[in-house]
């Protein structure tokens, strides 16, 4: 029999991902990289991916990295890409240092987009970026299955479709050690400011002050982090 008091005992165990230290990858890495992108179009380079795409087995997921690096603007050491990742429009990024990218996330640039990922970002298995204006810092958390939308239709003229009417992108910064609660989303335009934390399946419609805690739908202040 489990006692009560066992059930709800918690415990606190070290981090994990932000306390890595960062390390160059290996030289091979970076020249089959730039071999790949002296051989191969960029189409080319998307088929190669499809090979990849799918398994966790350590070619592949090395493979995934290079193609990456081939293929972004800017590409840092020790990036991971889990299985089934997609993407649109990678030439116009620039992923930083220790990047985790979870399974089966999409991130979705713009061919004169901007999408910028810092360094030590953790990004959970199932998120969907919208990410033709779309900077976030170092050190942030996004949970699984979190969004963000960039772009809005105009709505006008009003007699026309939706879909039929303009796109309006407008930016999203995610500032650096924020936290994205799981299956929360961030509407375009909004700022999440710096160490703030938004709640699971928060509705962001409104930019987020440094060190505030977030919740809801809409998302409403609820208290500041304690120092």
């Amino acid at each position: 029999m489990i006692l009560m008091s066992e059930q709800n005992c918690s415990r606190v165990v070290k981090a994990v991902h932000g306390l890595q230290q960062s390390k160059p990858d290996p030289d091979y890495e970076l020249a089959l990289a730039e071999y790949l992108r002296t051989q191969y179009n960029y189409q080319g380079l998307l088929e190669l991916y499809s090979r990849f795409v799918i398994s966790d087995g350590d070619f592949d997921l090395l493979m995934r990295r290079i193609i990456w690096r081939a293929i972004a603007h800017r590409f840092g050491h020790g990036v991971q890409i889990g299985s089934g990742v997609g993407f649109k429009h990678l030439e116009t990024f620039e992923i930083g240092n220790h990047v985790f990218i979870g399974s089966q996330s999409y991130l979705q640039g713009g061919f004169n987009g901007k999408c910028i990922i810092g360094n030590h970002v953790w990004i959970g298995p199932q998120s969907y970026f919208d990410a033709r204006d779309l900077i976030i810092e170092d050190f942030v958390g996004w949970g699984p299955g979190a969004r963000v939308l960039g772009s809005t239709h105009t709505g006008l003229p009003v007699d026309e479709p939706m879909i039929k009417t303009d796109l309006e992108i407008k930016a999203v910064k995610v500032e650096t050690g924020a936290d994205i609660g799981m299956n929360a989303a961030i509407l375009p335009g909004v700022t999440i400011g710096q160490g703030s934390v938004v709640g699971a399946c928060s509705l962001v419609n409104k930019d987020v002050p440094p060190f505030a805690i977030v919740a809801g739908v809409p998302a409403r202040f609820l208290r500041w982090r304690k120092t």
